[in-house]
């Protein structure tokens, strides 16, 4: 326990640091570190008028593993449309790094439940030198993933909640352990603005029966049946992308029979793409800024039958391989044969020096960028062209352009050639 402690407030002191948003108005003592399993915290002079030109940062480090469910209790803050004035913003993760933002929020109506993706959370208060209100106050809770609907599972982690990130991770409580009994979790998934989100399940173990009436898995909001669909049993549901910007996932168990539940990736907004025109480029999320920390993307080319796909690199800028072993353990970009994960590997690169043009066997390749919680950089950015077997043109690129030569080619052609 008490190694575990050291590491979290060492952490903490790292993550934290003594830049300007760890500062409050002179006299005025907020913020801090809250490295307890669960605990409340508030503004100053809660439940009284918080003081003017004051910022207090909260860290929130819970065991490693587990991750943070924070809820408000009381939220009151100065209003304005885009919350200019008086503030609140919550992090997945250490306040310097804007990638981590989860929300800027204002007015009188309280944030959302919000579970972080890892174990640590930070909340940025801030007021201005004009008008105060009574603050907040909030608390948060160790947990699988945050708000629970129900009863409370007897180690007091909980699950549930609303997800907001680009990408992140869903489990059944006390995975890969059998679950327990008489558990209800909602998750919610939010996508900013029109995008939309996709679910992929990577392990799936549920009691089954014919109807999925006892212990399942219920996905709402994607393709299918009344926009709904109900997993049980040891197969692994199908990847699924919700028709708008939510979707909800809920996991329910009944009184006996248990088992080890499930593991599913979720990916949304510029973090998750198909591409099916014959020709494109992208790149990774808020490129040529620094990408965030702790996302995980996919993003997908798929072409009619009988294409193959050409992948080009114009810029990659990830961290740095590990400097023992120099294979990309920490951020890194992969190449799939394929439209899953389960594909055979086409490369796996990270660093600054671009990788060489990649093509796919058949009409479908996905490109998997993963990041680590340190360490960003500029991503990547990719062109790519789709082609059929056996015609005579080839794309050469040269400085992010693209240059048609009429050189033989024994694999796969511009379609049409003249027109890139």
């Amino acid at each position: 326990m008490l190694t575990e402690l050291g590491s979290c407030l060492l952490l903490a002191v790292a993550l934290l640091g003594p830049g300007p948003r760890a500062q409050a108005m002179k006299g005025v003592k907020c913020g801090g570190v809250l490295s307890a399993p669960s605990g409340n915290f508030s503004s100053p002079n809660f439940p009284s008028l918080y003081p003017y030109n004051t910022e207090c940062s909260w860290l929130i480090v819970v065991a490693e593993g587990s991750s943070v469910l924070l809820t408000f209790h009381t939220f009151d803050l100065e209003y304005h449309d885009t919350c200019g004035f008086d503030f609140l913003e919550i992090y997945n993760g250490a306040s310097g790094d804007k990638g981590n933002l989860l929300g800027r929020f204002c007015g009188q109506v309280p944030p959302p439940p919000f579970t972080s993706s890892w174990h640590v959370m930070a909340v940025v208060f801030h007021s201005d030198k004009h008008v105060a209100s009574r603050g907040f106050s909030a608390g948060y809770q160790k947990g699988q993933g945050g708000l629970r609907v129900g009863g409370w599972p007897q180690n007091g982690d909980v699950c549930g909640g609303v997800l907001t990130g680009l990408s992140g991770v869903l489990t059944s409580p006390e995975y890969p352990n059998n679950y327990p009994n008489n558990v209800e979790c909602h998750w919610v998934i939010r996508a900013a603005g029109p995008a939309t989100i996709k679910l992929e399940f990577v392990d799936f173990q549920v009691e089954g029966n014919e109807e999925c009436t006892y212990d399942y898995v219920a996905v709402l909001g994607g393709p299918g049946p009344a926009h709904g669909h109900h997993f049980c049993g040891g197969t692994r549901p199908p990847t699924l992308v919700s028709l708008g910007h939510e979707l909800q996932v809920v996991f329910k168990s009944d009184f006996n029979i248990g088992g080890r539940g499930f593991k599913a990736h979720y990916f949304s907004g510029e973090c998750q793409e198909v591409y099916m025109a014959v020709r494109g480029n992208f790149s990774s999320p808020q490129y040529p800024s620094s990408y965030p920390n702790n996302i995980r993307c996919h993003w997908t080319i798929r072409l009619p039958p009988g294409y193959r796909v050409k992948v080009f690199f114009l810029d990659l800028d990830l961290e740095e391989p590990n400097s023992l072993t120099r294979t990309c353990d920490f951020d890194h970009l992969a190449a799939f044969d394929g439209a899953s994960e389960e594909a055979p590997q086409l490369g796996n690169w990270c660093g600054h020096h671009l990788p060489p043009p990649i093509t796919s066997s058949h009409n479908q390749l996905l490109l998997l960028l993963h990041t680590d919680r340190s360490s960003t950089g500029r991503g990547f950015s990719v062109a790519y062209i789709g082609g059929q077997l056996g015609s005579r043109a080839w794309v050469h690129w040269r400085r992010g352009k693209a240059r048609l030569c009429s050189q033989l080619c024994a694999v796969f052609s511009l379609h049409p050639a003249s027109s890139f």
